[in-house]
């Protein structure tokens, strides 16, 4: 490792035990301890205490007070207070990014790059505080006046994972904020002190600024915590993020009691490689789709559906590419691959090997756990690739490894029900250098994905777009375009400016 995790760690406020619940610069640690172990070395980072049931009614106390005057302060000024976190953030970049790529164990370029994306999300947080925009509509009525109007919802809650420790809750929070909610955030258990580094830096803002406790709040702890949160009535809308499995008991909770529910959950992403496609593009696009993150991102790439003309070809190149990947310390910007989160992922990686060979797969590229010097962690393993039928069971579920498939195909309508054909639905590609395959894999008749891209692989989005998928993925939305919609209530308006009432629809009504 090329740095000092300590001086990072001091540098953002990271203590060796850290209080685990904060209304904004208030924080407090009751409940038991959660242990965070760097998948890169496997050594202990530090400490955070789990939110109490005592401690999560004072959240819920302090953040419904911070409602009442946040919801008042103009959109702009709310957008002033995000414009000072982008500008916290671009401080710290350097520090936070190196905590996410060592709690998290993804690359010191990705850990960089998802701090970027939460800059990049307040600014855009920034101009959108002058943009929440309603509609006026013409009234049947004569001197009347019909508009529509968004308000803020109120407590929004945050549930975050582990692959995207930082990004995830900043493209939900930072929108949030200038829509008028407030925040409360439960950050994965796996990486609790980049939820401790965010809110430390956030903390820094409400200071300068000397705005009220509840506004931006921080939860700790395992399901239970967010079993908490799903089942409030007082939480409006929670956000999450996670597995399909985690979203369907979360979706399930929350409509339960009526409420609102963003869910950007599991995704089964592939490309479609035509017999037109640029093929020196097309591997870039789908080795680091593939291997990027060691393949924990949710868009991450799945599956290649290859034109049986170019299959032989495209195996080959990528067997080759695969030979050259090097595997270790992410910390080192000389490696492509870093660990899986935990030994736990390890095992669900070598599970997902077993099934592929029962059901009749063929390895392309053989994976196995990796042992010996650099790989003391336990974490580490060899990326994949596998020849299979995409009905296969194991093809159909979302393991967060590092595993490729390849999939042959005859024609662009065989392929496109292939790509369609899994539970998920979150991203999608073609690549192609001809018009008419990249408009039709567009079309209604296309990919059923909430993400479909011509000539760029399924990984990574910018935050301009919404994010998001259909099916299994949840349905949720985050990030860009109008995404704001969901942290807000609409609300319909007449305004009678004539000294009559008439009624709508020509009723009459006399007294």
């Amino acid at each position: 490792m090329s740095f000092n995790i300590q001086t990072i760690l001091s540098e953002l406020g990271v203590e060796n035990v850290n209080n685990g619940t904060s209304t904004g610069r208030e924080t407090s640690g009751k409940g038991a301890v959660i242990e965070s172990y760097s998948p890169v070395d496997g050594k202990l980072i530090g400490k955070v205490t789990t939110t109490t049931n005592e401690e999560y009614e004072n959240v819920l106390a302090k953040s419904q007070e911070a409602f009442k005057s946040w919801r008042m302060v103009p959109a702009p000024q709310r957008g002033e207070i995000v414009r000072q976190f982008g500008d916290k953030l671009r401080e710290k970049k350097d520090a936070l990014g190196k905590l996410v790529s060592y709690e998290m164990g993804k690359s010191l370029q990705e850990g960089w790059g998802e701090v970027q994306e939460m800059i990049d999300i307040c600014d855009f947080a920034v101009g959108l505080s002058r943009q929440l925009y309603g509609l006026t509509m013409h009234s049947e009525r004569p001197m009347h006046r019909m508009y529509e109007q968004w308000h803020p919802l109120g407590v929004v809650g945050i549930i975050s994972a582990f692959n995207f420790p930082v990004a995830v809750w900043s493209w939900n929070t930072a929108i949030a904020w200038v829509c008028g909610d407030v925040c409360i955030w439960k950050p994965s258990e796996k990486t609790p002190l980049c939820g401790i580094a965010c809110q430390n830096i956030f903390a820094e803002v409400l200071r300068d600024n000397d705005l009220p406790e509840g506004i931006c709040c921080l939860v700790n702890g395992d399901r239970e915590v967010g079993e908490w949160l799903s089942n409030d009535k007082r939480i409006p809308l929670i956000s999450a993020t996670g597995s399909t499995r985690m979203g369907q008991k979360v979706g399930e909770a929350v409509a339960r009691r009526l409420g609102k529910s963003l869910l950007e959950l599991g995704g089964n992403n592939a490309i479609i490689i035509t017999e037109n496609a640029d093929l020196d593009s097309t591997l870039v696009g789908a080795v680091f789709g593939a291997v990027g993150t060691a393949g924990q991102r949710c868009t991450s790439t799945r599956r290649l559906i290859i034109h049986e003309s170019k299959y032989d070809e495209v195996k080959e190149k990528l067997a080759k590419a695969y030979g050259q990947l090097r595997i270790g310390d992410p910390l080192d910007t000389h490696n492509h691959v870093g660990p899986l989160i935990d030994t736990m992922a390890v095992e669900m990686y070598e599970n997902a090997l077993e099934k592929i060979a029962k059901e009749g797969g063929t390895m392309v590229v053989k994976g196995e756990r990796l042992e010996g010097s650099g790989y003391e962690s336990g974490c580490y393993v060899k990326p994949c690739i596998a020849e299979v039928e995409n009905d296969y069971e194991i093809v159909c579920t979302e393991t967060f490894a590092p595993i490729l498939y390849l999939i042959r195909y005859k024609d662009l309508d065989e392929a496109i029900d292939m790509q369609n054909a899994v539970p998920q639905g979150l991203s999608s590609a073609i690549m192609t250098t001809n018009m008419r395959e990249a408009e039709r894999f567009l079309s209604a008749a296309g990919s059923d994905c909430g993400i479909a891209n011509v000539n760029i692989g399924t990984s990574g989005a910018e935050i301009g777009g919404a994010f998001g998928g259909e099916k299994e993925t949840g349905g949720g939305r985050e990030s860009g375009s109008d995404a704001w919609k969901a942290y807000m209530r609409r609300q319909t308006n007449t305004i009678n400016y004539s000294t009559q009432l008439p009624l709508a629809q020509g009723i009459k009504f006399d007294l």
